[in-house]
């Protein structure tokens, strides 16, 4: 089977059209706020779309059918080639002068990670701030599509599970084209994106905080105009609780969005992995709430007596580390590998959690976690009765062995990435607790890591191979593994 290179190449072209579009936004915000990089982003702009415009021209009249070759390879090869457009901004103004930073700072925006090389945030200009925004939404935007659409026809990582609730083959759908899906979606991205700043301008932010911080909320990016994170608004509480309240909405399924503004608010609330998602944060941060009230110190709210706002801190930092830290957002209020050996182990754990099926969160995802103890916990009776059939049951829906077996592989090659990234981090010098967070925090899309990668630090201190490296990690772990690794394999370029 030949691959169908003409619309690949018509595709990647489409994407470097709307990066393009998108720089024109960052460019027009640089004009009204005159920080002398307009001229530089929009130049970053003209480049990008006209070789998008030269890829489309040369492939018009293409075969319009993408089979599942050419998908894995339009999505691999899609970040990366938004990855490297994305970094034109960065060079051609001098905010990041070289490759390998822009690179980092670019797949980081675009996987939705939020780790950052930069030292001085508040010193960028605005439009390049507004493009790091940008890169994040962009690329929550684009894993909505991946996880709707492409992933369950792909067969990706147990993603047939969540075609059940969404396109593709059986199961339910939102509507039956998926392109119609996709939109409805985007829509709710953009509406939550907009109620976010909206309600951030209200309580206090500027509106250009405001904007660029429900950019990378939604996106589970986690990156802040400021060099403090939101731990720059720890005097007014009410910001850091509409990010919360947010961040928990981007790491839920979008499906169960629409659901519940479509009138089906009990369907949303029934779901097996959205109550697990809920019980796991709730239970999680109520549990770091009390290391961090008898044992860590935290900073007291200015509104309260001295009591309640020790308790309403150490509430309100924990729920919202919690929360940045399995939805993968990244955002910061406090240093936790600070507070207390445990709960440095405990923000560990939860690195590997990730946020629900069908959101912007990286990570395993819920759902992944459901199948794997719940068909641990079947092994006992399978013991006990060799020859009854026992199935996983999702839902009240009985789950296939394939896709179990899809979910135990992706669980185990996730595992095996993360210990392999750990010891080349290792290997380029960093310290065991550096490299293990490194890594974990790369391959979940997290940001914040641990040692010398800590919450309020950043990833600057990396060699330049390590920064590679963590990009590659970052992508891997955004398009849910299989999909990068696939295309490495020999038989995948083999002619069938």
């Amino acid at each position: 089977m030949r691959l169908n290179t003409r619309i690949i190449i018509h595709i990647m072209g489409l994407l470097l059209l709307c990066n393009g579009s998108f720089m024109l936004l960052a460019a027009f915000a640089s004009g009204i706020y005159k920080d002398g990089a307009t001229l530089d982003i929009t130049l970053a702009a003209i480049v990008t779309m006209l070789f998008g415009m030269m890829a489309m021209f040369y492939t018009r009249g293409h075969k319009k059918e993408v089979k599942r070759k050419e998908g894995y390879i339009v999505v691999t090869f899609g970040w990366i080639v938004m990855s490297i457009s994305g970094m034109l901004p960065y060079l051609f103004s001098g905010a990041i002068p070289t490759i390998t930073d822009a690179f980092f700072e670019t797949i980081s925006g675009y996987t939705t990670t939020g780790a950052s090389i930069l030292d001085d945030i508040e010193a960028l200009p605005e439009g390049i701030l507004l493009w790091r925004s940008l890169t994040h939404w962009i690329g929550g935007m684009g894993i909505i599509v991946l996880a709707i659409a492409i992933l369950p026809l792909l067969g990706i990582g147990g993603m047939q599970l969540f075609a059940a609730e969404a396109p593709g083959p059986g199961g339910d759908k939102l509507h039956p084209r998926i392109t119609d899906t996709a939109k409805r979606l985007w829509l709710i991205y953009f509406g939550y994106t907009v109620a976010e700043t909206i309600l951030l301008k209200v309580a206090g932010m500027t509106f250009f905080d405001a904007i660029n911080h429900s950019l990378a909320t939604m996106s589970t990016g986690g990156f802040s105009t400021k060099n403090a994170s939101l731990a720059y608004w720890n005097d007014q509480p009410i910001i850091q609780y509409i990010v919360i309240v947010f961040m928990f909405l981007a790491g839920s399924n979008f499906v169960l969005s629409y659901f519940a503004f479509t009138g089906r608010v009990q369907r949303a609330l029934k779901d097996e992995e959205f109550k697990y998602y809920f019980w796991f944060i709730a239970i999680f941060s109520i549990l770091a709430a009390l290391g961090v009230y008898f044992k860590a110190d935290v900073q007291v709210s200015e509104f309260h007596p001295m009591v309640w706002g020790k308790a309403e801190s150490a509430f309100r930092h924990t729920l919202f580390q919690v929360l940045t830290v399995i939805t993968t957002t990244g955002f910061v209020t406090a240093d936790f590998t600070s507070w207390t050996h445990f709960l440095t182990v405990f923000f560990f754990g939860l690195m590997f959690l990730g946020g629900s099926a069908g959101s912007t969160a990286g990570g395993i995802k819920v759902m992944r976690h459901l199948i794997i103890i719940k068909n641990g916990i079947l092994e006992f009776k399978r013991t006990l009765h060799p020859n009854a059939v026992i199935p996983v049951r999702y839902n009240q829906k009985t789950v296939s062995e394939h896709i179990v077996y899809n979910v135990i592989a992706f669980f185990v090659l996730y595992m095996l990435l993360f210990i392999i990234g750990s010891l080349v981090l290792g290997f380029l010098g960093l310290d065991f607790v550096s490299a293990v967070g490194g890594s974990a925090s790369s391959l979940g899309n997290v940001g914040p890591a641990f040692g010398s990668l800590n919450p309020v630090s950043n990833y600057n201190s990396l060699p330049d191979a390590g920064k590679w490296w963590c990009g590659f990690l970052m992508l891997l772990g955004r398009l849910e593994l299989f999909t990068v690794l696939i295309i490495l394999t020999p038989y995948f370029w083999k002619k069938t």
